[in-house]
């Protein structure tokens, strides 16, 4: 008998579906953003580039383009390196004790003191103020005569102090105010850190008899080396950036001992009317702070 054979029956294909273009729905996303970035930022930040190449002024003249003479003379300005200098030492006193007192604070929080819920809320309470209510408060607390320390050193008997027209007592004294008003930001961020540390940890270390300092350096203190590297980066960029509480207390003063690099360039800005000057200087002031932000990232790549 015959077989008749059958061709085989095509097998039938499903149209593929239509896939959506990925970056159509990306640009909806990031376009925002990029327009955002694009005006508030990166064409403002290129127009004070090429500004700095010009003796552009406030007067009204039209701008000539100057090269590097801009540049030069702030290398050159007295002025610029002691503003420069006054930044950098208020750095220096208030990063390290804003990291210390604040990682202090946290580790007392988290040792289950009754009420955390106040301690927390007080800690974290003066970096709610903006730099106005603070420079008022703290203005008033060091104001010669009837300010609450003064009052405080009259019933003590000891002699007055101008917290704010001595030129060595003055950046001190901003730097106090500094410290009670930003601590609480990084008292949040070690707190975090403390509080994802793994329980078994200290109650292994418990059993086998570490005391609590032994566990603080062995066990708290390495875990929260990530925070404290984050921490020490955003204390010393914003230290670097100061202006608004030194500008509201004292404008610089006394004898431009507390004037920062940024007041700098604000004066001889709006009030020298020399824009182009003072964008060279804030070319200068941003090569600074990034090559901070860079050395201390490839610090933590290494660390990593």
């Amino acid at each position: 008998m015959t077989q008749i054979a059958v061709p085989p029956r095509a097998r039938s294909r499903a149209p593929a579906p239509r896939r959506r273009p990925g970056f159509l729905s990306a640009g909806a996303f990031t376009g925002p953003y990029l327009v955002a970035f694009a005006l508030f930022l990166a064409i403002p930040a290129g127009y004070q580039l090429w500004t700095s190449f010009t003796d552009m002024s406030l007067t009204g003249r039209p701008a000539r383009f100057t090269g590097l003479a801009n540049y030069a003379e702030a290398l050159a300005d007295p002025k610029m390196w002691s503003a420069l200098g006054n930044t950098l030492f208020f750095t220096l006193i208030t990063t390290v004790p804003l990291v210390v007192v604040s990682l202090a604070m946290a580790l007392l929080v988290a040792t289950g003191l009754p009420g955390q819920w106040l301690w927390r809320l007080s800690y974290f309470a003066p970096f709610l103020l903006t730099s106005a209510v603070v420079a008022s408060i703290w203005g008033w607390i060091y104001q010669p005569g009837g300010g609450l320390i003064t009052g405080l050193l009259e019933y003590a008997g000891l002699a007055e102090i101008g917290w704010l027209t001595e030129e060595g007592v003055a950046m001190w004294s901003i730097a106090i105010t500094t410290l009670w008003w930003t601590v609480g930001f990084n008292f949040l961020l070690y707190l975090a850190a403390i509080q994802t540390i793994p329980d078994h940890l200290y109650e292994a270390a418990a059993i086998d008899g570490a005391s609590p300092l032994r566990r603080l350096a062995s066990i708290t203190l390495p875990m929260l080396r990530r925070t404290t590297g984050l921490v020490l980066l955003l204390q010393v960029l914003a230290s670097l950036k100061v202006f608004d509480q030194i500008y509201l207390m004292v404008k610089g003063g006394p004898n431009d001992a507390t004037r920062p690099i940024l007041e700098y360039v604000y004066d001889v800005g709006f009030t020298g009317y020399r824009l182009g000057y003072a964008s060279a200087i804030s070319v200068i002031f941003f090569v600074l702070v990034a090559g901070v932000s860079l050395v201390q990232f490839a610090r933590s790549r290494r660390e990593d």
